[in-house]
Order: C-alpha cells, then sequence, then structure tokens
C-alpha cells in the first residue's frame, strides 16, 4: 500500500482510480440474477472466484461477457434454479446465489459451498437471513434448498 502525502496551501488536483474488490464484487455478480436485462459491472478484477461466479451465472442461462475491467451480464435468459456440485465447491461464496436466484426463479437448490482452504465454513447466517425475509430453506444430505414462501422482509 502507498501513501499521498499533501503538503502547502494548494488545492488538490487530480484522480486516481479505485481498484476493484473481489469481496465486494461476488455479491454484486449474484444479484445481477434478479435484473431481467443487463447489467455492467466496473472495476472487476480478474480472479478464480469472480471467473467462477461467471461460469455460476452462464450455467443458469445467463450471457456473460469482459471487456477488461468491465464484466457485462445478461440475466434475461436465466433457465436454471440449480447449480452443480463442481460448480459450488470452487469458493465458498458461491452460497450468496441462493438467496438471488431463489428470489428470481422461485425457488433454488444447491450443495454447500467449498473452496476454503480452512475448512468448511458455516453458511447458517445466510439461511438466517433467507429465513427472515420469507424464504424456505431446509438442509439434507449436504444439499440446500431454498423455496419463496411469504416473502415480505423482515429484521435483523
Amino acid at each position: 500500500m502507498y501513501t499521498i502525502e499533501v503538503t502547502g496551501a494548494r488545492p488538490l488536483v487530480g484522480s486516481t482510480r479505485v481498484q476493484g474488490a473481489k469481496n465486494s464484487v461476488l455479491p454484486i455478480l449474484a444479484a445481477t440474477v434478479l435484473g431481467e436485462g443487463q447489467s455492467i459491472i466496473y472495476g472487476c478484477p480478474n480472479l478464480d472466484d469472480v471467473n467462477c461466479s461467471l461460469e455460476i451465472l452462464q450455467w443458469t442461462g445467463c450471457k456473460t461477457s469482459r471487456e477488461g475491467d468491465a464484466v457485462l451480464v445478461d440475466a434475461s435468459g436465466i433457465s436454471k434454479s440449480t447449480i452443480p456440485d463442481a460448480l459450488m465447491h470452487k469458493m465458498r461464496s458461491s452460497i450468496t446465489f441462493l438467496g438471488a436466484i431463489t428470489a428470481r426463479c422461485g425457488k433454488a437448490e444447491m450443495s454447500f459451498p467449498g473452496g476454503c482452504e480452512l475448512g468448511p465454513r458455516p453458511i447458517d447466517l445466510h439461511i438466517k437471513a433467507l429465513s427472515k425475509i420469507g424464504i424456505r430453506v431446509t438442509e439434507h444430505g449436504g444439499t440446500v434448498r431454498a423455496e419463496l414462501g411469504d416473502f415480505s422482509g423482515g429484521e435483523a
């Protein structure tokens, strides 16, 4: 990390580019399924987890393309509400697709996420949050199923 030090009584003039962050862009990519058209995300880093999210989007029927650090997602063709185990196991944040796909398709089914060198990560906070907004979530044999219930919102 570097520092910019400004001294003197002169106005600060210029610009700087802020780099995109993986932990910000992953939930944004999952949220693109909520729109029925195109979303453009700028400042999208070219990392394995981002590319895995794009694979998941493509699997569901979305069209994706990348030009530099800009990613285009067209969610108008989404046709699947499941994510294969192989994609879910590539990264731990794949669970962020559970709520978005359920909200768009009315249901979702996927295995527990993977991709963490520290070992399994709990997803109970995701499930509690989805339950509070009216999504019914069940777990059985390593599979998580979600279905729209009384989708009314809630408080944390």
